[in-house]
């Protein structure tokens, strides 16, 4: 194949031996080209081979580094990009002049909603935790399309059109809008030199705070000017609309002060007070559930290991109509597990089959694991966690690096549940139709899941879990395939020229054979002058 000329070279010697038709022009150039390939020595068969297998090489590995960067064969998107245009291989039907059916609408709203990102209701503090990883590694657990998300969200939760008309808090309007870490410290502190300003203490409590310490006494400081600026906007928010969207504003730091405050308590041991920190938050203001409060309110109930509770607030949350997240399934599962999972043998479930509270137990982890199918290499500690995102990708990987940062230890804590994980949650793949058009408990996983998680998680040091596990495209493995063939003609050439003519000699006569066949036959019966006369024109 590759060693075409080498090849030719022989077919035209066997062609020779072998062909009964006589012309001047046809012998002329058959000798002429017979001539030019015998001057070409075996060397240069084998430097052409090994060329081959070098570049085959070279398009074999840029394809596997593009594949494994963006989850794509180059040459495929290429091809499908540019290639199939100029083929005519895009639909040429004219546009529908009544717009998008009420099919597609859904489709793409359902596709919106499912790459949809969301804060991570358990997010680390910047100055105490994200920084001090940075000073001690040299890494940055950031990436900066996660922190632009988060700059975003301070802007809609901590500003309001009225800003302006008061000085600290047009300052902070424009800390929260600058990128330097130090220029919004400075612009904090400005703002607190003119007025007590509740997000001033929010943002140097999240930056500036290098301990949960320090932290905690900035929030309580924010907590009372917060209280006082949100009990004088409630008091004034009937008072046009202006006061209204002011009034929101106050109420969004005020919990936001309320539930890192809460956060900072569970974060130096003091569980109890968190727990009744988030259960007055919750009760206090019932609507706000953006924040996903009873998140934060599961996780310090699992460290008490107040079950009970956390049953009580599943009971509430793992509804249908609610949106699900792998803190609801997987705790969900894991109260399950908990009732049987100190007993549980897999070579006794076999013999004896599963219990009805077995079963119960192992289609919770089957349902979580549909959910978020990354989760439990990090419980298992298959793969090594990281710090997790301030945002997060419902059953992506981001999520998952979440959920077992601060849950692995109340696994652990349960006798046996993570045995009983290890041996049951891969059969959850073998209940999920596939292709994975459909689901089976849940809506079918969605495809847009990598994307956003190699925005949201750093790929410097962290290997991004991606499902289903992609194949190999097929030009990856026409390039290995061919870059193998190529290097072994090439080896195999150099050490045995004499054989490998043989072989070639074999392969052309065997190949041609048909043909001259066939030439013999039309020669037979066409006139004796006609061909020469086809040949001369």
């Amino acid at each position: 194949m590759i060693l075409m000329l080498y090849l030719l070279r022989v077919a035209f010697e066997v062609n020779n031996n072998l062909t009964t038709v006589s012309g001047p022009a046809m012998f002329g150039t058959e000798s002429s080209l017979s001539m030019f390939l015998n001057t070409l020595t075996p060397k240069f068969y084998v430097a052409l081979t090994g060329t081959s297998s070098l570049i085959s090489g070279l398009i074999l590995i840029f394809e596997w580094w593009y594949f494994r960067k963006y989850g794509t064969s180059f040459i495929e998107q290429v091809s499908v990009s540019h290639l199939r245009p100029l083929l005519g291989g895009v639909d040429s039907a004219p546009p529908s002049s009544s717009g998008p059916s009420a099919g597609e609408t859904d489709s793409s709203r359902q596709s919106v909603a499912e790459c949809k990102v969301w804060r991570n209701p358990l997010n680390l503090f910047r100055g105490a935790e994200y920084n001090r990883y940075t000073w001690v590694t040299g890494r940055e657990p950031l990436t900066y399309y996660d922190m632009n998300l988060s700059a975003q969200d301070h802007q809609t939760f901590f500003t309001c059109d009225s800003d302006p008309l008061r000085p600290a808090d047009a300052i902070m309007q424009k800390a929260w809008r600058e990128r330097n870490p130090q220029a919004r410290v400075s612009a904090a502190h400005e703002a607190l030199e003119l007025e007590d300003s509740a997000t001033a203490y929010i943002l140097l409590a999240e930056e500036e705070a290098t301990t949960i310490l320090e932290a905690e006494k900035l929030f309580k400081q924010a907590l009372r000017t917060g209280e006082s600026c949100y009990r004088r906007s409630q008091q004034l928010q009937h008072h046009g609309a202006q006061y209204e969207v002011q009034h929101r504003r106050d109420t969004n730091v005020l919990v936001y002060i309320k539930r890192r405050l809460a956060m900072c308590s569970r974060k130096l041991g003091r569980s109890r007070e968190a727990v009744k920190m988030m259960r007055d938050l919750m009760k206090e203001f019932p609507l706000l559930s953006m924040f996903n409060i009873h998140e934060n309110l599961l996780e310090s109930l699992l460290e008490l290991q107040a079950y009970a509770d956390v049953q009580a607030v599943l009971a509430k949350y793992d509804d249908i109509s609610l949106p699900k997240s792998a803190t609801i399934c997987y705790t969900a599962a894991l109260l399950k597990a908990r009732g049987v999972s100190d007993k549980f043998s897999p070579e006794a479930a076999s013999r004896r089959g599963l219990s009805t509270a077995e079963m119960n137990a192992v289609e919770a982890i089957h349902r979580a694991v549909e959910f978020n199918p990354h989760v439990p290499k990090y419980l298992l500690e298959m793969k090594s966690l990281i710090l997790p995102p301030e945002h997060i990708l419902k059953r992506g990987d981001s999520e998952a690096v979440a959920y077992a940062f601060f849950h692995l230890q109340h696994w652990k804590r349960v006798e046996g549940a993570l045995n009983l994980l290890h041996c049951t949650w891969e059969g959850t793949f073998r209940m999920i139709p596939y292709p994975l058009e459909k689901g089976h408990l849940f809506y079918p996983y969605p495809i847009c899941t990598e994307t956003a998680d190699r925005e949201l998680l750093p790929t410097v040091f962290h290997e991004v879990s991606v499902y289903p596990k992609k194949e190999l495209p097929f030009f990856i493995l026409f390039t290995a395939g061919l870059c193998s063939f190529t290097a072994m003609l090439a080896l195999l050439t150099h050490q045995f020229p004499e054989l490998m003519g043989v072989f070639a000699k074999a392969f052309l006569s065997t190949l041609f054979a048909p043909l001259n066949f066939v030439m013999e036959k039309v020669e037979s019966l066409l006139p004796s002058g006609l061909w020469h006369q086809l040949t001369r024109i």
